[in-house]
């Protein structure tokens, strides 16, 4: 086949799953829009756009994926930097400016890790025992697959009786003392679930633990859910989801450089101390497979759990202690290595200052096909579409920044070391789109600030769905059978993110807020970037685990990369359409009705907790209301495009920026006054965290004194947005 017919045949495939050519008579036809917000005359760009869509390909979506996950590469290793010389060669084939980024970051990886139950008499368990199924999975026995372990885990070599702590969470741990359990010197065993690994051992060594396995349940994750792997996508007996522990609510990147890039040259004088930084656990703390877990919560005396910590193993799960004693030892490996961002520009010809960011992570724990290579080999499609226009002569008016971070499995570190040395020139950023998991299934899910849901959702509207009509349908349909079972009290298996929460004021398609776990944090929490997460989920068990493979994904996740090609262009068209717009899209009128909602849910948390003593909260509904008021007024502005459109365009983007202040309470690198990962949950986002975790704590000073702070950012930005009409 001659490579002029091979394109054009491709072409004619593209353009059939498009909705141009004749559409399957089982599925609704995709009309594309005619107007888009932001355009004085969006002919030109909705013809760019057309021109994009028709370019991202399943089957080459399918070899990057191939080729990305051909072995395991764990941050910093030799696969790790081979991925990101292959994702440089892709970068540079599509015209972009690209170079990899080099940092030398605090890391470990493991040297010995060994799970020994040594009681009671006659009951052997040995783990973590060797990931492993019957049946054809080609990749199971890579040697170079590491033992399953936790990053940012101290060594430590400890024996000590087992408690059951359900989740970790502060409540389950408070639930034991009020059941008479000791917790001190004792090893918690608990499920993963509910919240962030890292505060698992956070909260376990505030009680006085010693040592903490965490372990998966088949409740959350395994045969409870449906089959297991090979026979269905749900977790395996010997599956163990690896991960960092690493406390993320304290701040991420490198442990050693909080707020400074580290560099390859920085000298150890400007970085904090491994024994002194914040955000790293204090105890041992491993993975197991509920193959491993499950002799030691079967041996554990005690009163019975509450019945709302059972998970699915069978038999009646205890609390402990006694009977079940288990010897931890862990020794890892830490040094200072070097890790690989891959960065890759197209120069904006009319506000090259203004840069537009799209992101995603490329190591894994082990191969890491859904976790966050789907995201990988998608990003590399819309950088081929991106690539094509570049041929046309086109040229965007802004910059787009496309990014390929590595370590983030570690603590979001490759993109926050890039944040923090770039934070001069992101000072005139325009928005972060990040993508991590892009495809565990078909349904789709958003997150983002509130300004820009409203974008995601048009941009969804765009975008053709494999099932037919636009990927703004299939999303829509999904979530109102959702919550027609939640209505009726079933519980859905659609699928979803854990770090995704359903908030949103407007009667439309729910869009999620953004709490942490991802590359997003950085840019918005820290610097105050508007930002978005995308991705497209379904029935997932392998999680970081070395099942999370290719052979699984072809299996379960997306047979036909459907998903995936749709998934680079929903990506991509936020960037090609945001990097152009006349007026920028952010709606602060939907961001202030829900800082009102936030605002008013925090005030009757509040009188809840302190009573009459309960401060007063009309300052802060003052400003709220106003940042609403002004919201509204600049939306009208910006739908008519009226005014000048570089003073609202520099208005729209320094409002976001306004949000920011000095730095949260006890974990100051969070200087987001809006959105945070919550201290306790670690994914989940905590909204106006100031006050809210204030009142959580129950101290009245600190809260009447973040009242003010959160005053005064919602003020700055309401202002922001008056001069700017």
């Amino acid at each position: 086949m001659n490579r002029f017919f091979a394109a054009l045949l491709v072409l004619a495939l593209n353009l059939s799953s498009l909705g141009y050519a004749q559409q399957s008579v089982d599925k609704p036809a995709f009309t594309p829009p005619t107007k888009i917000t932001g355009y004085r005359d969006a002919t030109a760009e909705l013809q760019t756009e057309k021109t994009f869509l028709a370019v991202p390909s399943a089957a080459l979506a399918k070899e990057h994926l191939r080729t990305l996950t051909a072995v395991p590469h764990v941050a910093s290793s030799p696969e790790d930097k081979a991925t990101a010389e292959y994702v440089l060669k892709k970068y540079k084939e599509a015209g972009l400016e690209a170079y990899i980024q080099e940092y030398k970051v605090w890391m470990n990886l493991p040297a010995e890790i060994h799970v020994d139950l040594v009681a009671p008499a006659g009951v052997e368990m040995h783990g973590p025992s060797r990931e492993h199924v019957d049946g054809d999975d080609p990749y199971q026995n890579d040697p170079r697959v590491l033992p399953a372990y936790n990053g940012f885990s101290p060594s430590g070599d400890v024996t000590a009786d087992v408690i059951y702590a359900n989740y970790g969470r502060p409540e389950d741990f408070k639930k034991l003392k009020e059941m008479g359990v000791e917790t001190k010197g004792k090893i918690a065993l608990v499920r993963y679930g509910m919240n962030f690994r890292g505060v698992k051992p956070f909260v376990a060594s505030q009680y006085g633990c010693v040592g903490v396995l965490i372990y998966s349940d088949p409740w959350d994750d395994g045969y409870f859910k449906g089959d297991k792997y090979p026979k269905g996508p749900y977790r395996p007996d010997t599956a163990v989801q690896r991960g960092s522990v690493q406390y993320l609510s304290q701040y991420p990147g490198d442990p050693t450089t909080p707020g400074i890039a580290s560099l390859p040259d920085l000298p150890d004088s400007k970085r904090t101390p491994p024994d002194k930084a914040a955000d790293l656990t204090k105890i041992p703390t491993t993975p197991l497979s509920y193959k491993d877990a499950t002799p030691i919560l079967a041996n554990l005396d005690g009163p019975d759990s509450p019945r709302d910590w059972q998970g699915a193993l069978p038999f009646t799960y205890h609390v402990g202690p006694g009977s079940a004693k288990v010897h931890i030892l862990l020794k890892q490996n830490y040094e200072y290595r070097t890790i690989y961002d891959v960065i890759g520009m197209v120069k904006g010809s009319g506000h090259p200052e203004q840069w537009v960011i799209t992101g995603n992570h490329r190591d894994a724990w082990a191969y890491g096909a859904v976790d966050p290579n789907s995201g990988s080999a998608a990003q590399l499609e819309a950088v081929h579409g991106v690539g094509e226009l570049l041929k046309t002569g086109w040229k965007p008016k802004r910059t787009i920044v496309f990014a390929s971070w590595d370590a983030e499995e570690f603590g979001l570190i490759g993109s926050t070391e890039f944040a923090e040395q770039h934070a001069d020139e992101l000072h005139n950023a325009v928005a972060y789109f990040n993508m991590d998991v892009a495809v565990a299934g078909p349904n789709f899910g958003a997150s983002g600030v509130p300004s820009l849901k409203q974008y995601l959702r048009e941009v969804s509207q765009g975008v053709p769905s494999p099932k037919g009509g636009s990927v703004y349908d299939q999303w829509k349909s999904v979530q109102d059978k959702r919550d027609k079972e939640r209505a009726s009290g079933v519980t859905s298996a659609l699928g979803g993110d854990s770090r995704r929460a359903n908030a949103t004021v407007k009667k439309d398609v729910s869009v999620g807020d953004l709490g942490s776990g991802s590359d997003f944090t950085p840019f918005l929490q820290h610097l105050g970037v508007p930002a978005t997460d995308i991705g497209s989920g379904g029935p997932y068990g392998v999680y970081h685990s070395v099942f999370d493979n290719f052979a699984w994904f072809t299996k379960f996740g997306d047979p036909t990369f459907e998903y995936e090609q749709q998934m680079a262009r929903v990506y991509g068209l936020q960037l090609i359409r945001m990097a152009s717009e006349d007026v920028l899209p952010f709606d602060y009128e939907e961001y202030g009705k829900e800082i009102v909602e936030y605002v008013k849910s925090a005030e009757s948390k509040s009188k809840e907790t302190f009573g009459a003593n309960s401060p007063s909260f009309d300052s802060v509904k003052q400003a709220a209301s106003r940042l609403e008021k002004a919201g509204a007024q600049m939306l009208q502005a910006e739908t008519a495009i009226e005014g000048n459109p570089d003073r609202m365009n520099q208005a729209l983007i320094a409002t976001e920026r306004a949000f920011l202040i000095d730095g949260l309470p006890g974990r100051t690198w969070y200087k987001h006054s809006i959105y945070a990962p919550g201290e306790y949950t670690g994914y989940a986002a905590v909204v106006i965290p100031g006050v809210n975790e204030a009142i959580d704590a129950q101290n009245l000073e600190r809260e009447q004194q973040q009242l003010q702070v959160l005053t005064n950012a919602l003020n700055r930005a309401a202002e922001t947005l008056e001069k700017g009409m």
